[in-house]
């Protein structure tokens, strides 16, 4: 039988998958099935709700354990976690940030907090990240190096790191990226906002860089409610983290001395009881994530034109957000399938604007983002959480 694409048959194949009992299935919700209520009333009880408390701590001791990531210092989100990161790796005002602009504009405003200037990088369609080799090449063309770092050769600025971005938890391909940076004397920060649970060449995403950053969202697999983490392998390091992220504050006990600019982005301690619950959870939403992900292949597989992106023969992924990648033929019924799925209950989303597409980040330098641009078409996420 010849496979013919439709979209009333892709929302047919959904519907097989979904829940029937429900007239509204969200994009992602959060799962509380375990000690969420106990560790929360807890804190509750205890009256230890705000940064202080025995939370906090265990917390960063699990998401240590799970990735096998030396240090994690938790704080209130992704985005504070990466504007430290920046600042651990060095990047100061004036430098350029190699970021993809197929990412969340968090990825990007994060650079602009301490001054940088995004530069926005394409991706590769096996893996929906940053393209190591287009990467590679443009930068043959644009960069300088020399003792004092690479530079770029039209703006004069240095660039000073790269941040790969693990798209709706599918990992990037790490190994080349890390030749390049080494190539051009890049800083690596890994941006594992959406990849908790993801792994790729047996290492958990997050293990690359010299420092990565983790979200915990509402919608994200994990989540203390809004929270972040800071990752990494150097001791130093993660105490620069904490004395950044607690107002840079001298332990003292009553004194008041701050030796740097700081900032109140540490997690509270109701929020990290919360990750705890959800930590313990984490094997089995990634295990129901991935099942979920293999129902949406077999269900779609029939129809043309409409596939369910899987991970690369390198990469376990968490599946954080299904995605349903339009053949370039059917790019133009994108908005038609979301305006459907979104009209029957069914809540579907595109991708996001490309970064140098809004205003703010318009003037920012580029290469050429064509595989970018055709993915930004293309891409339908679907519901994806982990109950279903």
């Amino acid at each position: 039988m010849k496979k013919e694409f439709s979209l009333n048959a892709i929302i047919g194949a959904l519907r097989g998958v979904l829940p029937p009992n429900r007239d509204f299935i969200p994009l992602h919700e959060p799962c509380f099935y375990g000690n969420e209520w106990n560790y929360v009333k807890e804190c509750l009880d205890s009256g230890w709700v705000s940064s202080a408390g025995n939370y906090v701590g265990r917390f960063e001791q699990l998401l240590a354990d799970y990735t096998g990531i030396k240090h994690a210092v938790a704080v209130v989100n992704g985005t504070a976690a990466l504007h430290i990161g920046l600042q651990l790796a060095g990047v100061t005002a004036g430098d350029e940030v190699l970021i993809p602009a197929l990412t969340f504009v968090a990825t990007a405003n994060a650079v602009s907090y301490g001054g940088a200037i995004p530069h926005f990088a394409d991706s590769a369609e096996s893996t929906l990240g940053l393209d190591p080799g287009k990467l590679d090449s443009y930068l043959q063309e644009v960069a300088r190096v020399n003792l004092q770092g690479c530079f770029n050769q039209k703006s004069g600025r240095r660039i000073k790191a790269a941040v790969p971005m693990h798209t709706f938890g599918h990992p990037v391909d790490m190994e080349p990226l890390v030749e390049v940076c080494r190539k051009y004397r890049l800083e690596l920060i890994e941006d594992a906002a959406e990849s908790l649970g993801s792994f790729y060449q047996g290492c958990h995403t997050g293990s690359w860089g010299r420092v990565s950053i983790l979200s915990f969202n509402g919608n994200k697999i994990v989540t203390t409610g809004g929270g972040g983490a800071i990752m990494t392998n150097d001791k130093c390091l993660a105490g620069q983290a904490r004395h950044l992220t607690t107002q840079a504050k001298l332990p003292h006990r009553w004194s008041f001395n701050h030796d740097r600019l700081g900032y109140n982005y540490r997690m509270p301690n109701i929020n990290a009881a919360l990750g705890c619950a959800q930590m313990e959870q984490l094997p089995e939403f990634v295990r129901k994530k991935r099942a979920l992900a293999a129902r949406y292949r077999e269900a779609l597989a029939a129809i043309e034109g409409a596939e369910v992106f899987m991970e690369s023969s390198q990469a376990r992924s968490n599946y954080w957000l299904n995605v349903l990648l339009l053949n370039k033929n059917y790019s133009d019924q994108r908005d038609n399938l979301l305006a459907l799925s979104n009209s029957q209950g069914i809540m579907t989303r595109p991708a996001w604007t490309l970064m140098p597409e809004l205003p703010i980040y318009r003037n920012c330098p580029r290469m050429d983002l064509k595989t970018a641009a055709d993915l930004e078409k293309r891409i339908v996420n679907l519901p994806s959480s982990a109950y279903l």
